[in-house]
């Protein structure tokens, strides 16, 4: 008899542990995260400006890297996306980013080259051209990326990555400052 009961513990003890490693296993690596999408780099290519206060604008080409940060244990394949570029709210410029896919746990980037202008800009309210004479545009980007995350290759989850950036160009050294995402 005490046999049959060391027997059964030993079956209940074991059956307990496998539990508990499946369920570690599960909630460590099996738990599918929203991938991160970044502006990596910003470079000015060409930048074009007229600061009168009658008609003020810009136009601009900006070289940039957008990263997709997959932390995931499987991959992240994504569909074609826009990121959209504002000068106060106001659009001004979109990045056509093209589908593809970010290995598990690495960072896919992707260059794109967006073309900026201020044609849809009221210069009257804004005060465009005290920016311009000022030397610094802030300009703000939104941009989201809806894929899945395949996980060992039979899970698949649906994710948004999003993309809240802000940079200040500097339009008299040609060149991208501050820039911060979220």
């Amino acid at each position: 008899m005490k046999k049959t009961h060391k027997c059964l513990l030993y079956i209940v003890i074991g059956i307990i542990l496998q539990t508990a490693i499946i369920l570690i296993f599960v909630l460590t690596f099996m738990r599918a995260r929203t991938p991160k999408l970044r502006f990596g780099s910003v470079s000015v290519q060409t930048l074009t400006t007229n600061s009168s206060t009658s008609s003020p604008s810009f136009t601009m080409k900006l070289n940039t890297q957008i990263t997709v940060k997959n932390t995931n244990f499987g991959k992240f394949k994504f569909g074609d996306s826009t990121a959209t570029m504002y000068y106060k709210g106001i659009p001004i410029g979109e990045a056509a980013i093209g589908k593809g896919k970010a290995k598990a746990r690495s960072t896919k980037k992707v260059d794109v080259s967006v073309s900026l202008s201020s044609n849809k800009v009221t210069s009257g309210n804004l005060n465009l051209a005290s920016d311009l004479n000022s030397g610094k545009l802030r300009l703000t980007s939104q941009g989201t990326l809806k894929g899945k995350v395949h996980l060992l290759k039979v899970i698949r989850r649906k994710k948004t990555a999003e993309m809240n950036c802000y940079m200040d160009v500097n339009t008299k050294t040609k060149a991208v400052e501050n820039l911060h995402c979220k």
